[in-house]
């Protein structure tokens, strides 16, 4: 049985989705990070960090989006959600590194800065400067790839999931996207798995409250 623990418009929702693009058989567990559920010592024990997701799937539990939706596709996806051609994969990881590391990594400063921080911890001089690295990197990204068909080979794969849910954040820091990349991001959102994994992730929240 797989276990996925997630807190709604967290980036528990690539697990989520990819879970529901391979249409395996998960429970979602609500962790709700406001009342500080994650620092508890059982969750600790799933994530070393308190945060979300995890995934437990039988022996093996796994923290971190990017390594989870790379396991459910290499083991559960049978050609899908991944390259098979090494070159491909290869390329693939590049753009996971590249989205986790330069791509989020300004937007999760613009909204730790906003609200997510304590606010004795917040510095607003930072804002800017995220922004700004944030455009860098998507400059970056289209020189490489300008929003036609899917991000590695002819196929949509766990690259998308992740570029898809960061270009979604992007949406919600109010940081402009040219039009290709904007079409893009709707082509991902429009995928019946995403849609699925939202819902399942409200519906686990819901019945915890």
């Amino acid at each position: 049985m797989i276990t996925l623990y997630s807190y709604p418009n967290s980036r528990s929702l690539r697990a989520a989705w990819t879970l529901e693009e391979l249409g395996l058989d998960y429970t979602c567990q609500y962790i709700d990070l406001t009342s500080g559920e994650g620092q508890g010592t059982e969750y600790l024990t799933r994530h070393p960090d308190g945060k979300v997701p995890a995934l437990k799937d039988g022996e093996l539990t796994l923290f971190e989006s990017a390594a989870i939706c790379r396991y459910l596709a290499e083991r559960y996806g049978q050609g899908s959600l991944m390259p098979g051609d090494p070159t491909q994969r290869a390329k693939l990881d590049q753009w996971l590194f590249f989205i986790v590391s330069e791509l989020e990594q300004p937007l999760w400063a613009l909204g730790k800065h906003k609200f997510a921080l304590p606010q004795e911890r917040r510095v607003p001089a930072v804002i800017p400067t995220a922004a700004w690295e944030f455009q860098r990197a998507l400059a970056a990204l289209q020189r490489e790839f300008d929003g036609e068909g899917w991000l590695v080979g002819e196929e949509f794969t766990i690259g998308d999931i992740l570029l898809g849910h960061t270009l979604s954040w992007a949406k919600s820091a109010k940081q402009p996207l040219p039009n290709a990349l904007e079409a893009y991001l709707q082509r991902c959102n429009e995928r019946p798995a995403r849609s699925a994994a939202q819902k399942r992730e409200q519906e686990a929240q819901e019945a915890e409250a």
